[in-house]
């Protein structure tokens, strides 16, 4: 399912400029998500056992409280419906997998000074190693204090606090190879257990998060219970910073440069330059390079000494207009000594390297592992928009634990306001047997 992103740059300039008071923009969504999967304890795909069902439900304002200061929130509600015991054993976000919940996942102030804009507040964030995660029912946000800055031509400066963070540690359905948790908890995300850490910025090109630092044990039981972190915000590390420079002074070309620390826990850095050969008289082409290093301490990751790792990626692309897109993608980490290279700091498994895979995240980002990813995009006669996607991770060890080969295809409608998709996926881990997932999402805009 492809979702569309708004950079931070975008959505602070939006929040402290297009809304007046005598506007003030109300809106929200109603979701259902069911996915239902063959692998472990279910018998087939029918099986409540390998089943997930959830609604949510949100509802946002913004508005200007005085010139050049805007604030927002946002109220997130999650019910099972009475589904779970009987359709379904598993929800998307851990409540305690039976209750209901609600909290509020947004509320912050901007304020707009020349070309400076700083919100404080609880915000969604979208940096490399720090970012709010759209694959679940419900999406982890973060208190944090961010100031973007363009005073210098085609260059957008950005310095980022991140004090709290939610959306790590979900419990939920996993597998014997400790793949399954991750942010939903539930039907195959990698139980990738680290400390917190999220804050994204975007300019038109993907940034970088990576896995969740840690093993993840998974059970395959198909229980599904959890623990409620996504209502719960915890401080992030013991505080996290970021500072960036983003540049586009040479138009088909955008750069980026990204120095995180997150004290006493993991340092890191995230270099990428995206190219749309578009206005150099190749329309429809797109290139990509990413590179990023990693440390962590050993406080966090125990032991007596600091270890790191890195990883590279590189992608070519192409698309025609209302036509198709394509693209293809490969990465490579590091061998390090042993540490994966763990590019999410918000203790997560998706990592923002090209090679991502669609649903299981995690594996892609393993100490010394290649991987690939083959993506198309297609709408179809006006019917649907179709999406193809394939990934393939290969950790070059002795042992195959961590490979990965997925694929995916994806069907995507809209009806007004309300978007539907359905998707199968297909997955073989460890080169042993395959497993499938088929799921439904359902979106009503308002």
């Amino acid at each position: 399912m492809k979702f569309t992103k708004m950079s931070l740059v975008a959505a602070l300039l939006i929040g402290s400029s297009a809304f007046a008071l005598d506007n003030t923009k109300v809106s929200g969504d109603a979701k259902l998500y069911y996915s239902t999967s063959d692998q472990g304890a279910a018998n087939d795909l029918l099986d409540k056992k390998g089943a997930a069902g959830q609604a949510a439900f949100g509802l946002g304002v913004t508005t200007d409280l005085a010139d050049g200061i805007s604030a927002g929130g946002h109220v997130t509600a999650l019910t099972t419906l009475g589904l779970e015991g009987q359709l379904v054993n598993n929800v998307w976000e851990a409540t305690n997998g039976t209750s209901d919940s609600w909290w509020v996942d947004q509320a912050w102030v901007a304020a707009t000074a020349g070309k400076t804009t700083a919100k404080v507040g609880r915000m969604e964030l979208d940096t490399p190693y720090v970012f709010t995660e759209k694959w679940s029912i419900a999406e982890n946000t973060f208190g944090a204090a961010v100031v973007l800055n363009q005073d210098i031509p085609d260059t957008t400066l950005v310095g980022a606090y991140v004090g709290q963070g939610n959306g790590s540690t979900f419990g939920g359905l996993g597998n014997a190879n400790g793949v399954g948790g991750g942010l939903g908890g539930v039907i195959a995300k990698g139980n990738n257990v680290n400390t917190n850490v999220n804050t994204n910025v975007n300019t038109n090109v993907k940034v970088n998060t990576g896995t969740g630092i840690g093993t993840g044990t998974g059970t395959g039981t198909g229980t599904g219970t959890g623990t409620d972190t996504n209502t719960n915000f915890a401080q992030f590390f013991n505080g996290a910073y970021a500072v960036a420079a983003i540049n586009n002074s040479w138009k088909p070309l955008v750069a980026q440069a990204w120095y995180f620390d997150a004290t006493a826990a993991a340092k890191a850095y995230w270099l990428q330059a995206d190219l749309d050969a578009s206005s150099l008289g190749v329309d429809g082409l797109t290139a990509g390079v990413q590179y990023t290093n990693l440390e962590l301490q050993h406080q966090l990751i125990g032991g007596t000494k600091d270890k790191s790792n890195d990883a590279y990626a590189v992608m070519l692309g192409y698309g025609m207009k209302d036509m198709f897109s394509a693209k293809v993608a490969y990465s490579q980490t590091g061998k390090g000594d042993g540490t994966p290279v763990g590019m999410n700091l918000a203790g997560t498994a998706q990592s923002k390297l090209y090679t991502e895979a669609w649903w299981n995240y995690g594996l892609i980002t393993a100490n010394d592992t290649s991987a690939y990813n083959v993506t198309l995009e297609s709408p179809v006669n006006g019917l649907f928009d179709l999406g193809v996607y394939y990934t393939a991770a290969d950790h070059n060890a002795a042992n195959n634990a961590g490979d990965l080969q997925e694929f995916t295809a994806t069907a995507s409608k809209s009806y007004g306001p309300l978007d539907a998709t359905v998707a199968y996926v297909n997955t073989t881990l460890n080169g042993g047997n395959s497993f499938n997932i088929v799921q439904a999402y359902l979106t009503l805009n308002y």
